[in-house]
């Protein structure tokens, strides 16, 4: 009896992972398509890519919105051919899952608001900041508006779509 038991759990566990890695894929597929609409800057990598990412870790967690955002993030830079290297998106991308999972706190602990506004300032500015070592401070200022405007369209896209769906059976 307990060998039944153990198996139901493992197909549960199973049909979890299968949601979890579909709702991933759904949302990274989404992180593409925004990847193709660009807001010009200097560095060519800032796009409408992360509003999925940032969707997806209010209302499915930490973990799944981390994915979808730093992915989102290497295929926008994969679109316009990584113009700061590969080890920079990267790092870039390992930022990104940091700040989803913050905005994913944020909101569970404060509320909406303050996690869109974590979410503005963590990705607008301090992503700015963090390039100080690979673009000095010119690049980094340089950088700085264009990835605000960019930062706050996509955390205010997806705090909007969360609204609109929270208390919902889709979440």
């Amino acid at each position: 009896m307990s060998q039944f038991n153990a198996e139901t759990k493992d197909v549960k566990l199973s049909a979890w992972n299968v949601k979890r890695l579909s709702i991933m894929a759904i949302f990274l597929a989404l992180s593409y398509v925004g990847a193709l609409i660009k807001i010009p800057s200097p560095v060519g990598t800032i796009g409408m890519d992360s509003a999925p990412g940032f969707f997806c870790a209010i209302a499915f967690g930490g973990i799944e919105g981390a994915v979808v955002i730093a992915f989102g993030h290497l295929l926008t830079s994969a679109v316009v051919g990584f113009p700061l290297t590969i080890p920079v998106h990267i790092y870039i991308a390992v930022q990104m899952a940091l700040w989803a999972v913050v905005y994913r706190w944020v909101n569970k602990t404060f509320g909406l608001i303050p996690a869109a506004i974590a979410g503005i300032i963590l990705n607008g500015v301090v992503s700015s900041f963090a390039m100080l070592p690979i673009m000095g401070m010119g690049g980094a200022l340089g950088v700085l508006p264009f990835l605000v405007i960019g930062s706050a369209l996509n955390v205010i896209i997806s705090a909007i779509a969360y609204k609109a769906i929270k208390g919902t059976r889709l979440i």
